[in-house]
C-alpha cells in the first residue's frame, strides 16, 4: 500500500516526533490559521482483524499544556494497546489525553500518537475529531505504507537480519578505528546501550536515542536496516553484581515505566523510523538472577531475593515487552543468559517457566517477543570442537569434570539451539529465533588448543581441549585471554536468527577498583584481579583485567587484546 498525502503541518509533526516536543511554527497560511486544529489519521497496517494506525495533532490556538483529542467509530473497532496517548474507549467513542511527558501543546505545534486495534467487516476512518472539545479539520486520512524512507513496511518480517544492513554506532566506530588497528573492525556493528534515564537524549553530549535512528535512516539508503538497542535500566537492576547495578532502587517500577519505558516508545514509533527493523534486548541479567541467585541457594543474595518478593523484574521485564512490542517494526529479544548460568538442570526449565511468566504479564503476550539473546556482554564459547557432553574418559563423562561441572552443555551454539525448544514448549511462538552475542568469545590467540586434551583423566581432557579460557565459567568481567569472536551475520545455523556485536567490543565490564561516580554504578570484587572469589565462580580468583573503568568506558587494553587474540583471526 502507498502512503496518502501528508499534510505539511502533519510532515512537521514528524519533525517534532512522537515524544510530542514542541515545534513552533508558523501557520502555513492565513486559512490554516482560522482553522483551530488538524488532525491527520493514518491506517499505517491493516490485515484481516486488525490494524496499527496514527494519529497527528496540529494545535493552531492558543497553547496547551494538557490535552484531548475525541472521535468515534462507524463500525466495530476496538482499541487493544497504544503509545504516546492514554487511550480509553466507551463503545465506539474514543478519548485519546496526553501523557505526563507530551502534555505541552504551543501553538502550531504537533502530537502524534498511535495504537493497534481489532475490526470485522469495514475499518472506516473517523470523520469527526475534536480536540479539548473544539472540532478540527481532518487530514489526509486512509490507509498508508511503512514510512518515507526509502523502502520498508512498518510491519514484521520473520528474521528482521535476514536481508538487512545492520547499523554501526559511529560513537564506538570512531573509538575503535582510533586504537592501532581498530579500522580492521571499526565498522562492524554493535548495540546501542539506553542503560539510564539520561542515554535517551544522550550523555555528556553524546548521541542520543533519536540521533542514532536518525544516523541510521542515513545509513539505510534504499536498503533495509536493523538497529540493536539495549534496554537496561530495570529497578534494582543485575541484583547479583555491583559493577551494573543502575540508578532505579528495587521498588522504582513507576519511574522505570514513565520515566525510561514510555519516553523510548515514543521516540520508536515516530512514523519517520517506521522504515527502521529496530531490534530490542530487553534488560540482560535480571530475570536469570531470580532463577539462580535466590531462595536457599547458596549463590542468593538479599537483594535477588528483594526483587524476587516485589515482583518488579517481571513487571518491568512485562511492561517494556508490552509497550515496545505495540510498534510494528519493533523486534523483542528477551535475555536468556548462558549456558555457563541456565545450562543446569536445576536452572534450564525454570528459567523457560519465569521467562513466559514475565513475558505474559502486565499486558504482554508472547507475541511480543521475537526471540531471545544467550551470551550478551559475556564470554563462552560459541562451540567446543575438541569435546562433547557425550564423551567419557576411562568411564568418566564429561559433565562430571570440573569445568563442565554437570552442566549439560558445553558451549553457546547448542545452549542457544537446545533452550530456544524449551521455550517453545512452555508456549512461546515457533518462529522465535535466537541471538547470540559472539563480541568477545572468540578465544584465539597462542593459547588456542588445537587439539582434544589428554586422556589421562576427564580434567586433562576438557582442560587441554577446551577454547573457553576462563578460569571459572562464572567468571564474566573484563577477562584476561578473551578475543573477538565471529563477525555479525544473519541466519548462521539452525534456529538462531543472527550471530551480533550487542556488548561494543572495547566497553568495560566495570572498574578493577572504585571510582566514584554519578552513575549509579558499584565497585564489583568481580573486575578485581586479585579477588579470591566466591560461590557464584567456586571461590576462584576473577581472571579480570588490571586496570578497568568503569563499565560502559572504553578500555583500551581489553580492546586491544580483543583483537590479538580473535577467533577467526584478523586480516
Amino acid at each position: 500500500m502507498s502512503r496518502t498525502r501528508t499534510s505539511l503541518l502533519a510532515a512537521l509533526a514528524l519533525v517534532a516526533g512522537a515524544s510530542g516536543a514542541a515545534l513552533t511554527t508558523q501557520p502555513a497560511s492565513a486559512a490554516a490559521a482560522a482553522v483551530p486544529c488538524t488532525v491527520d489519521y493514518k491506517v499505517q497496517n491493516q490485515w484481516d482483524t486488525g490494524f496499527t494506525a496514527a494519529v497527528t495533532v496540529t494545535n493552531n490556538s492558543t497553547a496547551k499544556s494538557s490535552w484531548s483529542v475525541k472521535w468515534s467509530y462507524a463500525g466495530n473497532q476496538k482499541i487493544t494497546s497504544g503509545w504516546n496517548a492514554k487511550l480509553s474507549q466507551s463503545g465506539t467513542a474514543v478519548t485519546a489525553a496526553n501523557e505526563s511527558y507530551n502534555g505541552s501543546l504551543a501553538t502550531g505545534a504537533s502530537v502524534s500518537f498511535g495504537f493497534n486495534g481489532t475490526y470485522s467487516g469495514t475499518n472506516a476512518v473517523p470523520t469527526t475529531f475534536t480536540l479539548d472539545g473544539v472540532t478540527c479539520n481532518v487530514d489526509g486520512g486512509g490507509s498508508g505504507g511503512g514510512g518515507g524512507n526509502g523502502g520498508g513496511t512498518g510491519s514484521r518480517v520473520d528474521n528482521p537480519y535476514a536481508g538487512a544492513k545492520v547499523y554501526v554506532n559511529p560513537e564506538w566506530s570512531a573509538k575503535a578505528a582510533a586504537e592501532p588497528g581498530g579500522s580492521r573492525i571499526s565498522n562492524q556493528p554493535t548495540g546501542v546501550w539506553l542503560d539510564r534515564i539520561a542515554a535517551i537524549n544522550g550523555v555528556g553530549g553524546g548521541m542520543g536515542l533519536r540521533a542514532h535512528l536518525d544516523e541510521a535512516l542515513k545509513q539505510k539508503g534504499s536498503s533495509e536496516e536493523v538497529v540493536q538497542l539495549v534496554i537496561y535500566d530495570l529497578p534494582g537492576r543485575d541484583c547479583a553484581a555491583l559493577a551494573s547495578n543502575g540508578e532505579l532502587g528495587p521498588t522504582e517500577i513507576d519511574k522505570y515505566k514513565t520515566q525510561f519505558i514510555d519516553p523510548i516508545a515514543a521516540i520508536l514509533s515516530d512514523p519517520k523510523y517506521a522504515s527502521l527493523r529496530i531490534v530490542n534486548t530487553i534488560e540482560l541479567d535480571s530475570l536469570p538472577n531470580l532463577v539462580t541467585n535466590t531462595g536457599s541457594r547458596a549463590t542468593a543474595t538479599p537483594n535477588c531475593d528483594t526483587m524476587l518478593a516485589n515482583g518488579n523484574y517481571v513487571k518491568g521485564v512485562g511492561y517494556a515487552l508490552a509497550k515496545l512490542g505495540a510498534i510494528p517494526n519493533v523486534y523483542n529479544y528477551l535475555d536468556a543468559g548462558h549456558h555457563g548460568w541456565l545450562g543446569w538442570d536445576d536452572n534450564f526449565a525454570p528459567a523457560a517457566n519465569l521467562f513466559k511468566q514475565a513475558a505474559t504479564s502486565e499486558g504482554a503476550t508472547v507475541d511480543d517477543v521475537q526471540g531471545f539473546i544467550t551470551n550478551t556482554a559475556n564470554y563462552s564459547a560459541l562451540k567446543e570442537n575438541n569435546f562433547t557432553i557425550n564423551d567419557t574418559v576411562n568411564g568418566t563423562s564429561v559433565r562430571q569434570s570440573k569445568w563442565v561441572d554437570w552442566n549439560r552443555y558445553v558451549d553457546e551454539l547448542s545452549f542457544a539451539q537446545a533452550f530456544r525448544n524449551q521455550l517453545v514448549s512452555v508456549g512461546f511462538n515457533s518462529s522465535i529465533g535466537m541471538l547470540i552475542d559472539t563480541s568477545r568469545n572468540g578465544w584465539g590467540g597462542t593459547a588456542r588448543p588445537t587439539g582434544p586434551g589428554a586422556k589421562t583423566s576427564v580434567d586433562t581432557y576438557v582442560d587441554g581441549g577446551r577454547y573457553d579460557r576462563r578460569i571459572n565459567i562464572g567468571n564474566w568481567c573484563n577477562q584476561a585471554g578473551a578475543g573477538l569472536g565471529e563477525r555479525p551475520q544473519a541466519s548462521p545455523a539452525a534456529g538462531i536468527d543472527a550471530y551480533v556485536w550487542m556488548k561494543p567490543p572495547g566497553e568495560s565490564d566495570g572498574s578493577s577498583s572504585a571510582i566514584p561516580n554519578d552513575e549509579g554504578k558499584g565497585f564489583d570484587r568481580m573486575c578485581d584481579p586479585t579477588y579470591t572469589g566466591n560461590a557464584r565462580n567456586g571461590n576462584n580468583l576473577s581472571g579480570a583485567l588490571p586496570n578497568a573503568p568503569l563499565s560502559g568506558h572504553w578500555f583500551s587494553a581489553q580492546f586491544q587484546q580483543l583483537m590479538q587474540n580473535a577467533y577467526p583471526p584478523l586480516p
